[in-house]
């Protein structure tokens, strides 16, 4: 119990941003016991166990009981046939090489901060690009936004008949998250699904496998489901689309209430997002009249950027084939090549094991071990 007690209640601390000394006052007790109890040198009293389950707003068996593993529980998903559940293997596959390529050369990823459930997609969405220091800017590209910031994304090309646009999963035990994006979506539905597991990652990472439908990435047939997944494509379209930058750009620029659809274009060119996608943004904001939003929607929009750009941007173009097989982040090839190159240096000097820089060992110790150990 101890060791599982002590990883979990550690993980939420630091994820909520607190220190044992802050924690520790949050709940009564002291900093000094607080640490014992990460360090899995101490049992927790049912009385501290019920403090810090309240806190953080836990059942108490979050912290007793050990979670079947979420590859696991994809495989004995009955909805999902066996040519999904073989690529789901093979996805799986890659994690673990990916996991191991991190232990060789010492360079975990590390995750992003928890965001509790208090606030709206919009302000999450807000607080999350201030803390990347993305300002208002559009994000240009997704995949590798989320690679850096802790979120391992891999494109995988999944079964028509799956109807699966994304599928996020946490590993608790090696502190890893993965995101599966269905490469046989179109590249501004993919954009999308990425935005949309990102909100999992940041909010809802506890609750993995999450496996997101086809229609969760449409704000039209999105009510139909949990208030979850309305979140996280609330997130993702804020996040996509910062509102701030859409009036600066309207007021500055194009300096008109109603848009035209050639502007509507202009716009969604900048945001590097599908046409849908803008227009239901500037919809919301008033920015298109119902009838402008009916009429806009209804036109063939690649024909259209075509004829007014003269080319049309990578978010628009449909897929009527099935995406690449797997597209593996960049970050994993530079892994396996560092690995390569540990694994030289380890050849060239046999007597001389090489030590591997493993994740958190700064030399820093938790407040309170020394004199425990000591």
């Amino acid at each position: 119990m101890n060791e599982l007690f002590a990883a979990r209640l550690k993980k939420l601390r630091e994820e909520s941003g607190l220190t044992q000394e802050e924690l520790g006052q949050a709940v009564g007790l002291s900093s000094e016991y607080i640490s014992l109890l990460e360090a899995g040198k101490r049992t927790p009293s049912i009385i501290a166990l019920n403090r810090i389950s309240k806190y953080f707003q836990k059942n108490v068996s979050y912290f007793l009981e050990t979670r079947e593993n979420p590859f696991f529980i994809l495989q004995a998903d009955e909805r999902l046939n066996s040519a999904t559940k073989r690529k789901l293997a093979r996805f799986q596959e890659i994690c673990e090489e990916y996991l191991e390529l991190e232990r060789v050369t010492g360079r975990h990823c590390q995750l992003a901060p928890l965001y509790s459930g208090s606030l709206s997609p919009q302000n999450m969405a807000e607080e999350e690009r201030r803390r990347l220091g993305l300002g208002n800017e559009p994000i240009r590209d997704i995949f590798r936004l989320g690679e850096t910031n802790g979120c391992r994304y891999f494109r995988v090309s999944l079964p028509e008949e799956a109807r699966i646009s994304g599928i996020f999963i946490y590993l608790e035990e090696k502190d890893a998250a993965f995101a599966l994006i269905n490469s046989s979506l179109s590249p501004g539905k993919q954009v999308v699904a990425a935005a949309h597991l990102y909100c999992h990652y940041l909010r809802d990472r506890n609750e993995s496998p999450i496996i997101d439908n086809l229609d969760v990435i449409v704000d039209e047939y999105v009510t139909l489901y949990s208030p979850r997944e309305q979140f996280a494509q609330a997130f993702a379209t804020s996040f996509l689309i910062p509102a701030s930058k859409v009036r600066e750009l309207v007021e500055r620029d194009i300096k008109t209430r109603r848009l035209s659809y050639p502007e509507v274009i202009f716009l969604k060119r900048y945001f590097g997002v599908s046409t849908p996608a803008m227009l239901r943004t500037l919809r919301l904001m008033g920015y298109l009249s119902r009838s402008q939003f009916e009429n806009y929607f209804k036109l063939d929009h690649e024909a259209e950027e075509r004829d007014i750009f003269g080319d049309i941007s990578v978010e628009e173009r449909e897929t009527g084939q099935p995406g690449p097989e797997l597209v593996l982040p960049e970050r994993f090839y530079l892994l396996k090549k560092e690995a390569e190159l540990v694994e030289e240096a380890e050849e060239e000097q046999p007597g001389e094991k090489i030590k591997s820089r493993e994740p958190g060992s700064g030399g820093k110790e938790e407040p309170g071990q020394e004199n425990e150990e000591s």
